[in-house]
């Protein structure tokens, strides 16, 4: 799949981005690591340099934890997490598909659920799948 252009935003509009995602919605995911698992947002990948801030980058805030390699940033007047600096591939962003326009994170039907409790960064293994998220729609 090709790379695919897409603007976004936090929820209060003050934070404005464009994301280019490198294979699309190929790679949507969600983790298992303490701060994921409470955040529970899906995400879609995009290269460096591929999220552009075209508004408000002075109400981004970061907050890093653990290594501190991983850069998370969201919205200080909403608080809404529009994407961060991964920290297994410092080369990719993980972007919130919930903040992308026309884009909402029960779209899909799928989504795997990577193993971040035990970071192949600490582990020097592979990157494990942890098991698949499912939505079913009500009829």
């Amino acid at each position: 799949m090709s790379a695919q252009r897409h603007l976004g935003r936090c929820h209060c509009g003050a934070v404005r981005f464009e994301a280019v995602l490198v294979d699309g919605f190929d790679s949507i995911r969600r983790c298992t690591c303490s701060y994921c698992r409470m955040r529970g947002a899906v995400v879609a990948m995009a290269e460096m340099g591929g999220v552009t801030i075209l508004e408000g980058e002075e109400a981004l805030t970061t907050y890093r934890f653990h290594t501190g390699t991983a850069q998370h940033f969201f919205c200080s007047r909403c608080g809404i997490y529009t994407h961060h600096q991964r920290r297994s591939d410092t080369s990719l962003y993980a972007v919130n598909v919930a903040c992308l326009e026309g884009v909402s994170p029960f779209d899909f039907a799928e989504v795997p659920v990577m193993d971040g409790v035990n970071h192949t960064n600490d582990t020097g293994q592979p990157t494990r799948r942890a098991g698949t998220l499912r939505f079913t729609p009500a009829d």
